[in-house]
C-alpha cells in the first residue's frame, strides 16, 4: 500500500492548504459545525432537545449564520481568527463526561494518527484495494493519505459529488417545476414534467384544482390530455437494468415510481412512471370538473401554450439532504440531470456526466481520474478518488460556499439517522460525532464524511474499499476507521 505522506503537495493532489481553508477564513463556522456534532453526542447519552432532531437545529443555525455573513459582506469582514481552529466550546465537558479524552498524543501529531489508521486500513475485511484521505477542514492540512489519487468505485458516496455540483450550479433555493399548459386553441392540455421525482398525488390534486379554476375562468370546455417528458433525453433505464433500487429515469413521475407506498429503500417500481402519473392526473381532473376526451397520450407541449398551473418541488437543499440521508437514487439522478440542464447539456446520463464533472472542475476540485457515469453510484463505471471526496466535504464547510452546506447537513448521523442509524450504538464513541455517506455494492464498500476529534476539530475523511467479501465486516472496519478519528488530538 502507498505510505502516508506528510509532504505538502499542490492544492488538491495533496492538500497544501487551499486559500479558502486557511486560518481566518471562518473558524466560527467550523466551530458551529463541530459544536453541532458534539451536541449530537449529548443527545446520544440522554439529553432531550425540545425543538426536535438536533441536526435540524444545526441546519437552522448554519443558515442563519450564512445570512448574517452575507449581510456583513462576507466572512473576511469578521476579522482574523486566533492561531488554529478554536475548540468547540461544548467539547471538553461532553468528552470529559464520557471519559477517554486523552486519545492520541498531541505531540505525536500525524505520525500517531497514521499509526492508528494504517493497521485498521489493512484489515482483511476491506478487500484487496483500499484508499484513504483525512483532512483538517479548518486548515486544509492533509493529516493522512493512502492511495489518495487512486480512482476507485465509490458506490453511493458519489452522491456527495452529485449534490455538490447541483447546489453549485442551481443554488440551494432552486425548485423544480411541474406545469400544466393549455394550447392556444384551448383544446389540448399538457402535463409537462420538469424532473421532480418527489411529485406526489397531493401535488397532482393541487395542480388539477388550479387547472380547473383556470379553465372555468377561461371558458374552456372538454380537453385532450397529453404529457410531456421531453425535458429528459437518452436512455430512461439505468445501466444496471430494471431494479428495485431505482425507477426508470423520467422527467415526469410520482413518488419515484414506487408501487408499495414506501418513501425510501428498495421497492417495486412501475415500468411507465410518466404514463401512470398522467392517468392519475386525468382522474383528478375529472374529480375537479374537467372533462378529458380520451386516455392521456405522450406528446410535446404545443407552441404558444400558456401555463395554467404550476407545482414547485421542495428547495434543492431539502432534496439534497433527503438524497444523502436516505441514499435516494432517484433524487440523485434528478439532481445530476438538473445540473446538466443548467449547463445546457442534454439531460441524459452522458450529459449529466459532462455537466457534473465540469462543475466540480470549476470549483477547483481534483477531477483527474474521475468518471461520473451516473448520479447515484449504482453504476460500477463510476470512479472517484479519496482526495476528491474529502475535498468536496472540506469545500462544503468553507464559509465562502454556504450554498454547499446541505452536503454536510444531509449526511447521515452516526447512530441516529439514515443509512448510519443502525451502524453505531449508543455506547460507541463515534455516535453523534460522525456524519457520513455510506456506499455499498457487491464487493465495494465506502464511507466519506466528517468527524469531530477530541480537540473539537472538524475532520473530513474518505475511505474507499473494493474486493470486499462481507458487507457487514467491511462496514464495521470502516466504522472503526471513522471512530478512530474522534480520538485524535494531534
Amino acid at each position: 500500500m502507498e505510505k502516508p505522506t506528510d509532504e505538502p503537495l499542490n492544492r488538491w493532489g495533496g492538500w497544501k492548504a487551499p486559500t479558502y481553508l486557511k486560518r481566518g477564513s471562518g473558524s466560527q463556522d467550523l466551530r458551529l459545525v463541530a459544536g453541532s456534532a458534539v451536541l449530537g453526542l449529548v443527545v446520544a447519552v440522554g439529553a432531550v432537545l425540545a425543538a426536535g432532531p438536533w441536526d435540524s437545529g444545526q441546519r437552522k443555525a448554519e443558515r442563519d449564520l450564512a445570512t448574517v455573513r452575507e449581510r456583513a459582506g462576507g466572512a473576511h469582514h469578521q476579522g482574523e481568527a486566533p492561531d488554529g481552529p478554536a475548540l468547540a466550546p461544548s467539547a471538553p465537558p461532553v468528552l470529559n463526561a464520557l471519559g477517554d479524552t486523552a486519545g492520541l498524543s498531541a505531540t505525536a501529531g500525524k505520525g500517531a494518527l497514521a499509526a492508528a489508521l494504517a493497521p485498521l486500513l489493512d484489515a482483511p475485511a476491506l478487500g484487496s484495494v483500499r484508499t484513504a484521505v483525512v483532512v483538517d477542514v479548518a486548515t486544509g492540512e492533509q493529516l493522512y493519505a493512502d492511495g489518495a489519487t487512486t480512482p476507485m468505485t465509490p458506490a453511493s458516496t458519489v452522491k456527495i459529488a452529485t449534490a455538490a455540483a447541483a447546489l453549485s450550479a442551481l443554488g440551494p433555493g432552486h425548485r423544480i417545476a411541474t406545469t400544466v399548459r393549455l394550447s392556444p386553441d384551448s383544446r389540448t392540455l399538457t402535463l409537462a414534467g420538469g424532473g421532480d421525482p418527489t411529485l406526489d398525488e397531493a401535488a397532482l390534486r393541487s395542480l388539477a384544482a388550479e387547472t380547473a379554476r383556470s379553465l372555468r375562468d377561461g371558458g374552456a370546455g372538454a380537453v385532450r390530455l397529453t404529457y410531456d417528458t421531453s425535458r429528459y433525453s437518452g436512455p430512461a433505464l439505468h445501466p444496471i437494468g430494471p431494479n428495485e433500487n431505482i425507477a426508470r429515469v423520467s422527467a415526469l413521475m410520482t413518488d419515484e415510481g414506487r408501487l408499495d407506498g414506501s418513501s425510501r429503500g428498495p421497492a417495486p417500481r412501475t415500468g411507465d412512471p410518466a404514463g401512470d402519473t398522467a392517468r392519475t392526473f386525468a382522474e383528478l381532473l375529472d374529480e375537479a370538473g374537467v372533462e378529458t376526451r380520451s386516455e392521456p397520450a405522450p406528446g410535446r407541449t404545443a407552441a404558444g401554450a400558456r401555463t395554467v398551473a404550476t407545482h414547485l418541488s421542495a428547495p434543492l437543499s431539502a432534496l439534497v439532504e433527503r438524497a444523502l440521508t436516505n441514499s435516494d437514487n432517484d433524487i440523485a439522478e434528478a439532481l445530476a440531470r438538473q445540473t446538466a440542464l443548467k449547463a445546457g447539456e442534454p439531460a441524459s446520463f452522458e450529459g449529466a456526466r459532462r455537466a457534473v464533472t465540469a462543475r466540480l472542475k470549476a470549483l477547483g476540485l481534483p477531477v483527474a481520474g474521475a468518471r461520473l457515469a451516473d448520479g447515484s453510484g449504482l453504476d460500477r463505471a463510476d470512479k472517484v478518488t479519496a482526495t476528491l471526496l474529502a475535498g468536496l466535504l472540506a469545500l462544503a464547510a468553507d464559509p465562502a460556499h454556504p450554498e454547499l452546506r446541505p452536503v454536510l447537513t444531509g449526511l447521515p448521523v452516526a447512530g441516529f439517522s439514515g443509512t448510519l442509524g443502525d451502524r453505531y450504538t449508543a455506547t460507541s464513541r463515534g455516535t453523534g460525532l460522525i456524519r457520513a455517506k455510506t456506499g455499498t455494492l457487491t464487493g465495494v464498500n465506502s464511507l466519506a464524511g466528517t468527524a469531530v476529534d477530541a480537540k473539537g476539530r472538524l475532520l473530513a475523511f474518505a475511505f474507499l474499499a473494493s474486493g470486499t467479501t462481507s458487507p457487514g465486516e467491511a462496514e464495521a472496519s470502516l466504522d472503526a476507521l471513522a471512530t478512530t478519528l474522534t480520538k485524535a488530538t494531534g
